[in-house]
């Protein structure tokens, strides 16, 4: 292991959208005092920020120039551009399609990769996203491919919006979260792939306390392991 990842150890978490991988990352980072990154939120505002400057999201080398001028926070569950709470804006489905269409753009990634690196800080750092394991922390002491069958995560999403009294319906759900799936994993730049070295954890039958525990655990089994070594 590299000094760096020695010193920061990071949990990497990547799965498909709605998988529930970001509850688990924030309650992971959590019960560990660590600290978190919501990468898929990053390319939310980054999609954001995109629209509110009229610019469209398949202008990646306009979007890749603006991404340099962000500058962004996660303070207690919420998120901030540039001092300003968006936390509820970035939160929509739109800027989820915003996100999925902005990240397929190799030059937007790119400039987005040290940003994402600076979260590395003690004692330790919990990310979640698509590509945390395969390119922004590859040294991660840990890797998690965090997944759940395509028609549980859209009933979830479903849940979740009803819940926060917006309107839904299944069926838009379920056909927008198969295209994103067949986006994020066709993308030349960075797609969405399990790692052979990190751990399948398919959360279809499991409840989010589960899906931590098994996180929890694993984490434990390889820091016990490195002591040993």
């Amino acid at each position: 292991m590299s000094n760096i990842s020695t010193l920061v150890p990071v949990i990497a978490i990547d799965g498909p959208s709605a998988s529930g991988k970001g509850s688990v990352a924030e309650l992971v980072a959590e019960q560990l005092g660590f600290h978190y990154l919501d990468s898929g939120a990053i390319y939310r505002i980054v999609a954001y920020a995109s629209q509110q400057n009229q610019i469209a999201w398949s202008d990646a080398e306009a979007i890749a120039k603006l991404t340099a001028q962000l500058h962004i926070e996660f303070s207690h569950g919420n998120i901030l551009l540039n001092g300003n709470d968006i936390t509820t804006e970035v939160r929509s489905e739109e800027m989820g399609r915003g996100a999925s269409e902005v990240a397929v753009h190799p030059a937007v990634r790119h400039a987005l990769l040290d940003l994402q690196k600076q979260f590395r800080q003690l004692p330790g750092l919990v990310g979640d996203g698509r590509d945390m394991a395969s390119v922004v922390f590859p040294d991660a002491i840990l890797k998690i491919f965090l997944t759940a069958d395509v028609e549980i995560r859209a009933q979830r999403r479903y849940q979740q919006l009803r819940n926060r009294g917006l309107a839904a319906d299944y069926e838009t759900i379920l056909q927008d979260l198969q295209a994103r799936d067949l986006r994020d994993s066709q993308r030349s730049a960075a797609p969405l792939k399990q790692m052979p070295d990190a751990l399948l954890l398919d959360t279809s039958n499991r409840t989010i306390q589960q899906a931590v525990d098994f996180v929890l655990n694993a984490y434990k089994k390889t820091t016990d392991t490195y002591k040993k070594t």
